[in-house]
């Protein structure tokens, strides 16, 4: 079965079995899975997260959801990354797709391109169980979505402002969801906001982005990364934000490391091409292996599931990033 964002949200309650989510709208996962993991909690559903950085990872989650806690009658995994089962372990996540017993499987990965859709992973899923396309397809739909954000936090936009929000965020859903936010702080939830000030909030927020940030550790300035870094953290900046634009950049130099010269299939555009290049010729295929942990390491401090200063490892990500790492591997 195939869901889309609406109709999976709709579905949560029901969720069971194996559900794909993947897509290009970090936005669109976040709320999902924080509807999932909230519906856990109410039905008291023990929940695991697993990163998957290599295919042995995988027996870990079916290990897992084949040994349930003394204390757990039913369990529900979160397996994120890039990697698919080996023909074994295709095998036991068809085992677990006919006979599930109430657990859930939820896999987490960016967008699932046409060639990765025919594959014997994909489809059994499809087939069998769920599959969710965290992604937009045009601007209207874009607009409801954030429209719904907007009610959730008691914004009202003028009509021509929702124009000027969508421009000036270059459609990014996520950034646009937190200039909603930092409106919710500014003005009362009663009060529409008009063009003008919009146009104010905007020119406020918009001295550095998350992008700016990513965009000069990708090209190695780590002087300039870390200034902007600064003024995003005292600015209330979301940490989940920052991380976002750091690891999307980290992930694609990750994918050109094992695919060369794919610019153009991971959507890459020209003009930047030539930043991913000097940064793979800065940045050693061992520093690069250090990368997934790292960002786990980030993530569960984020979220608060570590004791370790996500504002530190922010940092540690940023000069990694630059291909100057705070702390290198001894050997």
């Amino acid at each position: 079965m195939r869901l889309d964002y609406r109709g999976a949200m709709g579905r949560v309650a029901q969720a069971s079995g194996v559900w794909l989510l993947h897509g290009n709208e970090p936005l669109l996962e976040q709320n999902l899975l924080n509807a999932l993991r909230q519906h856990w909690q109410s039905q008291h559903i023990e929940r695991q997260r697993f990163e998957i950085n290599t295919v042995n990872d995988w027996r870990d989650v079916f290990n897992s959801l084949n040994s349930l806690s003394l204390f757990s009658e039913k369990l529900a995994i979160e397996a994120h990354g890039n990697i698919k089962p080996d023909a074994a372990g295709l095998d036991q996540l068809q085992q677990f797709i006919q006979s599930p017993a109430d657990n859930t499987l939820v896999i987490i990965m960016p967008r699932q391109d046409q060639a990765a859709q025919k594959t014997k992973f994909y489809q059994s899923i499809e087939a069998n169980s769920v599959v969710v396309q965290l992604s937009l397809q045009n601007m209207h739909e874009r607009l409801a979505i954030l429209q719904d954000e907007a009610r959730k936090l008691d914004v009202q936009l003028a009509r021509d402002a929702w124009e000027l929000l969508l421009a000036q965020t270059e459609n990014n859903l996520f950034a646009a969801q937190q200039s909603l936010l930092r409106l919710s702080d500014l003005h009362q939830s009663d009060h529409v906001i008009g063009l003008e000030e919009l146009q104010a909030g905007l020119t406020e927020q918009s001295r550095f982005s998350s992008f700016d940030l990513a965009d000069a550790a990708l090209q190695g300035n780590a002087l300039q990364a870390v200034k902007i870094l600064g003024f995003l953290l005292e600015s209330g900046e979301a940490d989940s934000l920052i991380l976002w634009a750091l690891s999307r950049e980290m992930r694609l130099l990750m994918q050109l490391f094992e695919q060369p010269g794919q610019y153009q299939k991971l959507g890459i555009w020209p003009n930047k091409t030539r930043h991913y290049q000097q940064a793979l010729k800065r940045i050693s295929g061992k520093q690069l292996m250090q990368w997934p942990a790292l960002l786990q390491r980030t993530d569960a401090a984020i979220k608060g599931l570590s004791e370790e200063n996500s504002k530190d490892l922010l940092l540690q990500v940023t000069m990694a990033l630059s291909g100057k790492p705070l702390f290198h591997e001894l050997t």
